[in-house]
């Protein structure tokens, strides 16, 4: 992937706050305010006539947002918007023709390829981050970005996050300004405060009605409240951000108050909550008034060529919506492309790569330990963070303690070797690091996250699936997340209960653009996550806590290139008359039940496929032994309903009827939570038992 950043030691020249704007300065920045509302005004119509499908504007918040691109370096700096924004991303340099490609759904959008509604702002070359529409998680991607600038060590780079006050409500602004306090990033939080969440008044959102105030209390954090309003106050606040941010003396929030002239959305109609003096009196406040008269009262140009102006912008207006209208829709054979990478194909026969074995046999934790830290001297880009991943984060006590290592031990001594800068615990917060694994992969990094434990990922869900798995397709390719999320998962482990047990993968499945993979022995465990590792698409990498140590699956060391393609299953065992597909920790019980029955019918053998790989999954594997054996089993650990065998059992119905002999059987965790008395864990959780009576049943029907 191209690492989207600027060379180290390029940065522009530091600006002076005391910096006076001249004349030129000043129309440009009305022209841009104008500029930004005639868009808005103009899609509004198109939207009316059934010509676009949706549309949100920047009506009210041009003044701020001019100001924001004008003290910020597009292409230097790095910038993640929100929807609202056009006004800032028409500064920075998107032009009201790539505005009106997206708003029609052209193939010719250039942010996301007729993908995403319009105002979703994406620009590689101008560093602006495709945005997406859940609110606020944006905020932990740019802490990944400013942690990037540091790790990159690029001087004097700033990442601008913007929101409504709105979205200050959602954990994840809350968990991005903990992490920005916590190491004084090079990031600016850009409150635009209208008032308003959709219907819902500030009062009624914020406690005290003003976040800058209820952030008083965070160490380190610069708090500016700005007149949004008023276009020369806010562009000295917000030069006076980007210079403390430059200098490295941590992070800026800028709160700004600002108007909403304009409802919500074209889905939204204001006057079913907003009385008519309120509305009026929003209107005599408008930015694009003031800066009107502004310039007229200070002398700066005449009513006749500010008007004229105006005129202009009309009709590049009008020019760039009729040129959009002109162009083609998407076409429709290519709503696959850009779900994974084009680049590295990690399903390739390139990763089909033979072991070469070595020493002497390791458990899988001591395989997952070993490779990552091969991986690590390899590519001096790959980070490791989680809760607990550290060996010690106070450094200084290093050479005394023992070292954690995660509660696993999984990475257990590679903050020793590479350093607390690359190997670094993080805050309870799993939303968090999953969002800033994303501002790092964005910035060409090789973020590994760690979830402590699959029971505690839901946090981070929304990051998973509206983000991470979703940010190639949704940009056409522009940008990509490969990031690693390695996360401990399963039972049969005493005492786990409800919040240390579960299963869950196939929730995880139903996600396009996510590969999923679960091995179950030493082995599979370092061939998988080399390739996760050197692979060019986000990974859930799935480790069975109770195969950690197990005695039975240890293997030698395979070698430092050894690789096993995604989509690829292990035929563990070979047979003939039954089919069993499983993964994860029901292998080996399928082993020990094919021994138990085939000891029984001594005339039967059983076959047994580790899928290995759930997303995606070998069916070529699974199509050739189903007509070959004729009856097939599948078993997991995850709840029977609404499970991964149901997939796959549909599939087989489908399409491999005419082989069957009998139907297809499946074996699997009861529809509830595995609870903490270890009877009642064996009774909810698949056994070897339940097997070997599945497996007798199929072959007798």
């Amino acid at each position: 992937m191209q690492a989207y950043r600027s060379e180290p030691g390029l940065r522009p020249p530091l600006q002076t706050q005391t910096k006076v704007l001249t004349p030129d300065e000043l129309l440009r920045a009305f022209r841009l305010m104008y500029l930004s509302r005639r868009i808005d005004d103009r899609e509004i119509l198109l939207k009316r006539q059934n010509k676009i499908y949706f549309q949100v504007s920047a009506a009210g918040h041009e003044a701020i947002q001019v100001a924001a691109g004008l003290a910020c370096e597009p292409g230097f700096d790095w910038f993640h918007l929100y929807y609202r924004d056009r006004a800032l991303a028409l500064t920075l340099g998107i032009t009201p023709e790539q505005m009106f490609l997206q708003g029609v759904g052209a193939a010719a959008d250039s942010m996301s390829g007729g993908r995403q509604m319009p105002s979703h702002w994406s620009s590689p070359d101008l560093h602006i981050v495709s945005g997406s529409s859940p609110t606020g998680s944006q905020y932990l991607h740019a802490i990944g970005c400013a942690q990037a600038s540091k790790l990159l060590k690029i001087e004097g780079e700033v990442t601008l996050v913007t929101s409504g006050e709105g979205a200050t409500s959602e954990g994840e602004f809350w968990e991005a300004i903990n992490l920005a306090c916590l190491h004084r990033y090079p990031v600016i939080f850009l409150i635009e405060d209208n008032g308003y969440a959709i219907s819902v008044p500030v009062e009624f959102q914020t406690p005290g009605g003003n976040i800058s105030k209820l952030l008083s209390g965070f160490p380190g954090l610069l708090r500016l409240d700005v007149d949004g309003l008023d276009f020369e106050a806010s562009y000295r606040t917000m030069r006076e951000a980007v210079e403390h941010c430059r200098e490295g003396l941590g992070p800026v929030l800028v709160h700004a108050t600002v108007v909403r002239p304009y409802s919500h959305s074209l889905s939204d109609d204001e006057r079913f909550y907003k009385s008519k003096e309120e509305r009026s009196s929003e209107a005599e406040r408008d930015p694009i008034e003031r800066m009107y008269r502004y310039l007229l009262e200070e002398g700066l140009i005449s009513e006749t060529g500010l008007r004229a102006m105006m005129t202009e912008c009309d009709r590049e207006v009008t020019s760039a919506a009729d040129l959009a209208l002109q162009h083609p829709a998407p076409a429709s054979d290519r709503v696959y492309e850009h779900l994974y990478s084009p680049d590295i194909d990690p399903t390739s026969h390139e990763f089909a790569v033979e072991p070469q074995f070595r020493g002497e046999p390791r458990t899988m934790v001591d395989t997952i330990n070993q490779t990552l830290a091969e991986e690590m001297r390899r590519n001096p880009r790959v980070l490791v963070f989680g809760e607990d991943v550290a060996d010690c984060s106070r450094e200084e006590l290093l050479e005394e303690v023992k070292g954690k290592g995660g509660v696993f031990k999984t990475t257990l001594g590679l903050q020793r070797e590479f350093g607390s800068a690359r190997v670094f615990n993080t805050p309870i917060a799993e939303a968090g690091i999953v969002g800033r694994a994303i501002g790092l992969s964005l910035r060409g990094l090789k973020p590994v996250g760690e979830i402590q434990f699959f029971d505690y990922i839901w946090p981070a869900m929304m990051q998973i699936r509206d983000e991470l798995a979703i940010m190639r397709w949704r940009s056409n390719g522009a940008w990509s997340c490969p990031a690693v999320i390695r996360v401990p998962i399963g039972g049969y482990l005493t005492g786990g209960s409800i919040y240390h047990s579960q299963c869950g993968e196939s929730i995880f499945t139903h996600i396009p653009g996510l590969r999923v993979v679960f091995p179950s022995n030493a082995l599979d465990a370092c061939g998988l996550l080399r390739t996760a590792l050197r692979s060019d698409d986000p990974v859930l990498f799935l480790e069975h806590k109770k195969l950690y140590r197990e005695p039975y699956n240890r293997s030698p060391h395979p070698g430092e290139e050894f690789t096993i393609p995604f989509g690829k299953a292990n035929t563990v065992k070979e047979g003939k008359d039954l089919t069993i597909l499983c993964y994860g920790a029901l292998v080996k019980k399928a082993l020990d039940a094919t021994q138990l029955v085939e000891k029984q019918q001594p005339d039967k053998t059983i076959e047994v496929i580790d899928l290995r790989s759930l997303s995606p999954y070998d069916w070529a594997a699974i199509g050739e032994s189903v007509r070959r054996n004729h009856r097939v089993l599948i078993a997991h650990e995850d709840v029977l309903s609404w499970g991964f065998g149901a997939e796959i059992a549909a599939r087989i119905a489908n399409e491999l009827f005419e082989f069957l002999d009998a139907p297809v059987g499946r074996v699997a965790a009861k529809d509830t939570w595995v609870a903490y008395n270890p009877a009642l864990e064996d009774v909810i959780l698949p056994q070897v038992e339940d097997l070997v009576r599945e497996c007798e049943r199929l072959l007798a029907y």
